[in-house]
């Protein structure tokens, strides 16, 4: 068998800021997170395949956990990849972590949930250092409010209400099992983190539950707001669009295949 024919499967964990990229899917003559990953897996292993993502983030929307495959046409163990890949990706870019998969696995059909967090800034001021992490609002907002409201969110529901113009999917009904709200976490008393599980999520559908709940805190859209959108379907229904530096792609949880191997560095 050529070394073009061969074939040994790889899933990385990628993180990445994605501010100065145009998201995670490849496009021509701009910069994504796709892009380069491929680059760098091209650079290691000129026959290998693309890289297959799990969740295609958005232009300037983070990760710490975004997972993609690819075939290699060549052996090198987990650690190899990871140290290899590093070697060619750029400073907003990283593998974290990398283990052997059954050729062809394609993650994005074994996603069984996926965590993302979207963090605002409470400061009438800006602060450089969470200039492209997080959306400053100076607005009073009622956190006993917005908590009321996010449990609106929770369950199965028809998201259509929830979903930017450029999606087009005609299946819209989604799970959501989490959405909730912390204030003061240990990385800064002055961040709102909210945090949305579910087992698949619309595009924008984020950072316009994130605008909506703002909205109903602030007073500017009354509480009940996201069961009347949900009912209606109509986007006109839902908040605003929230920025989307604040929002990071935290975790997805896998069905992973039988003979996947261990990750490096170990968990």
């Amino acid at each position: 068998m050529s070394p073009a024919e061969a074939r040994h499967g790889v899933l990385l964990e990628v993180a990445y800021a994605g501010t100065r990229f145009h998201g995670w899917a490849a496009q021509r003559d701009v910069r994504t997170v796709e892009g380069e990953l491929a680059g760098a897996i091209r650079a290691v292993d000129p026959h290998a395949s693309t890289p297959r993502g799990t969740s295609r983030t958005d232009a300037g929307v983070h990760a710490d956990g975004q997972l993609a495959a690819f075939d290699a046409s060549v052996a090198i163990p987990p650690r190899g990849w990871v140290l290899a890949l590093n070697q060619h990706l750029p400073d907003d870019a990283c593998v974290r972590s990398a283990r052997s998969v059954s050729p062809a696995f394609e993650p994005r059909f074994a996603a069984k949930k996926k965590r993302y967090v979207y963090r605002i800034l409470l400061d009438r001021v800006r602060d450089p250092r969470w200039q492209e992490r997080a959306w400053r609002v100076g607005w009073p907002l009622d956190h006993a409010r917005l908590r009321r409201e996010a449990a609106a969110v929770v369950g199965t529901h028809d998201f259509r209400a929830f979903r930017s113009a450029h999606d087009a999917r005609a299946e819209t009904v989604r799970t959501v099992s989490r959405a909730d709200a912390t204030v003061g976490t240990g990385e800064d008393p002055r961040i709102l983190a909210l945090s949305f599980e579910g087992n698949a999520f619309l595009y924008n559908m984020v950072r316009i539950l994130t605008g909506t709940l703002v909205d109903v805190a602030r007073g500017h859209r009354p509480e009940g707001t996201i069961a009347r959108a949900l009912a209606s379907g109509r986007r006109v229904d839902a908040g605003m669009t929230a920025p989307a530096a604040g929002l990071t792609l935290e975790h997805i949880d896998l069905d992973l295949p039988e003979d996947a191997g261990a990750p490096w560095p170990p968990r």
